[in-house]
């Protein structure tokens, strides 16, 4: 089985592009507020603990059917890095499903950018091979259960560690 490969996508007000390690210095000021760990745990990384980080990202899953995806987020207006957006693909019952996740720093929250992007990424999954997409959210994550809504994902009765499964079937 192929591989998918992030390739840029670009929204309205928004460029995904594909991860690269030099994005590392940026992004760790962008992910640098504690809060953005309220829901998921952990602290921020250090530039050099995110260029590590980004290094085993872009080097991709051991699994040859699983594709790791990952982008940063560009605000063309303000030129700079706000966030991430990913989709880990792999093989599933149904064929190929995709977890996804995104996270906009604090500074550029409540201006729609996680939703343009998520909406962005989903427009892209949908030419590719993908049949499912899923989300993992904290019961207490209003903003993030508001993107997963605006990209089309539902709420399940499915749990995974204190967080609910949101998902969305694709045609194909």
């Amino acid at each position: 089985m192929s591989t998918l490969v992030a390739r840029p996508i670009s929204t309205e007000r928004v460029d995904l592009l594909p991860l690269r390690v030099e994005h590392a210095e940026e992004m760790a000021l962008v992910l640098s507020d504690p809060g953005l760990h309220e829901f998921t745990g952990g602290t921020p990384d250090t530039p050099h603990t995110l260029r590590s980080r980004y290094e085993r990202m872009i080097a991709g899953s051991l699994d040859p059917a699983v594709s790791w995806l990952n982008w940063v987020l560009r605000l063309r207006t303000e030129s700079c890095l706000t966030g991430t957006v990913q989709a880990t693909v792999g093989p599933s019952g149904d064929g190929l499903t995709a977890e996804i996740a995104w996270v906009v720093g604090t500074p550029w929250q409540g201006r729609g950018i996680a939703r343009e992007a998520a909406g962005g990424l989903l427009s892209w999954l949908r030419e590719q091979p993908v049949r499912t997409v899923v989300a993992h959210i904290h019961p207490d994550h209003r903003a993030s259960a508001a993107v997963a809504t605006a990209a089309g994902l539902a709420p399940t009765d499915a749990w995974h560690d204190g967080e609910r499964r949101w998902q969305l079937t694709l045609g194909g």
